[in-house]
């Protein structure tokens, strides 16, 4: 049997994009994770801070690593954020996600997002679609 480990690290070895961001995973269980990222100066918008897109694309990082990490392939069905505070350069981002709701054909998840000195900057709502096809 694989683990969920074994899932998220064969996930994040093929993704580009979580690798660019810097991502770190910290902790895997069934149906939760825990990322941590590094804000760098080019994520930041014209306003000197993040682009909502980086604190977006950490929490669904989190979110793909939760809800996939039984191995069985889920896709996103529907998803919102709220930023609760600005997120700057050299902010250390901390994404802990976890299951609410698991379904046969649907799972439901809630991602927080914190900064270096605990103050939450956004929270992710995740509905995901499993497919029933393994990645593993």
């Amino acid at each position: 049997m694989v683990s969920h480990r074994q899932v998220v690290d064969q996930m994040m070895k093929q993704d580009a994009f979580s690798q660019w961001l810097g991502i770190e995973i910290l902790e895997i269980k069934e149906g939760y994770s825990r990322i941590r990222m590094v804000v760098r100066k080019e994520m930041v918008n014209g306003f000197n801070i993040a682009h909502g897109g980086i604190a977006f694309s950490l929490a669904d990082s989190a979110f793909a690593f939760a809800c996939n990490n039984r191995n069985n392939l889920s896709v996103a069905l529907d998803v919102t954020i709220t930023f609760t505070k600005q997120v700057v350069i050299g902010d250390t981002l901390l994404a802990e996600a976890k299951e609410v709701h698991n379904g046969k054909s649907t799972g439901v998840y809630l991602i927080t997002i914190h900064n270096q000195r605990n103050e939450q900057v956004a929270l992710f709502k995740g509905t995901c679609f499993r497919t029933g096809k393994t990645l593993v």
